[in-house]
C-alpha cells in the first residue's frame, strides 16, 4: 500500500502565525535550543520575508502550519550565536541568507517538506541577489544539507543550546 503524501503550500509567515510557529519549534527542538515566543515575534516583525511556512492545503486542518524555515540576512559567512537573539544584527542588504531553523512536525517528516522549504528559501535568496545561504547543523544532518547544495565548512564556534554544531554554506555561482 502506498502512503499518501500530505498536500501543503509554502507561504511567507506573518505575526499572525506566532503561536503556531512557536508550538512547532517546541515540538521539534529541545528546550535549550528552541527559539521562544518573544524571539519569533521579533523575527516575524523584523524579517518576515525570510520566514516561510508550510501549511496544510486541504482537510479539516487546512491552513495548519506543519513546518517552517527562518533566518536573518547578514554579511557574515558563518552564524554567530548572538544572531539568534539580536534581530538588530539583521542586515536587509546583506549578502548571505542565514537559516536559523528548519522545522517540520514529526508526523509530516519524510515527505520532502523540509527540502521544499529549503528550496523555496534558496530561490528567494537567489531572487534577492544574495551570494548564498549559511547555516549551522548537527552532524546527523550534514548529509541532508549537502544534498540541498551546501558545503561543510567545519566545526562551528556556536555553542547554542550546549550542542555541537557544524557550519555549512551554499554559494551561488556568480
Amino acid at each position: 500500500m502506498m502512503e499518501e503524501y500530505v498536500k501543503y503550500e509554502i507561504r511567507q509567515a506573518s505575526t499572525e502565525d506566532l503561536e503556531a510557529v512557536t508550538a512547532v519549534e517546541a515540538a521539534c527542538f529541545p528546550a535549550a535550543e528552541a527559539a521562544g515566543r518573544e524571539q519569533f515575534l521579533q523575527r516575524l516583525s523584523t524579517y518576515p520575508e525570510s520566514f516561510l511556512a508550510a501549511c496544510l492545503k486541504e482537510g479539516s486542518q487546512e491552513g495548519r502550519i506543519i513546518g517552517f524555515i527562518n533566518g536573518a540576512v547578514t554579511d557574515e559567512r558563518t552564524i554567530a550565536d548572538e544572531m539568534f537573539e539580536d534581530v538588530s544584527l539583521h542586515n536587509p542588504n546583506g549578502v548571505y541568507q542565514a537559516v536559523f531553523g528548519l522545522d517540520v512536525l514529526e508526523e509530516y517528516r519524510g515527505q520532502g517538506i523540509a527540502a521544499a522549504l529549503m528550496r523555496a528559501l534558496i530561490e528567494k535568496a537567489r531572487q534577492d541577489g544574495r551570494k548564498g545561504l549559511i547555516l549551522t547543523c548537527k552532524d546527523r544532518l550534514i548529509g541532508f544539507y549537502e544534498r540541498q547544495g551546501y558545503r561543510l565548512l567545519g566545526l562551528s564556534r556556536s555553542v547554542h543550546g550546549g550542542a555541537v554544531w557544524y557550519d555549512m554554506i551554499l554559494e551561488f555561482d556568480s
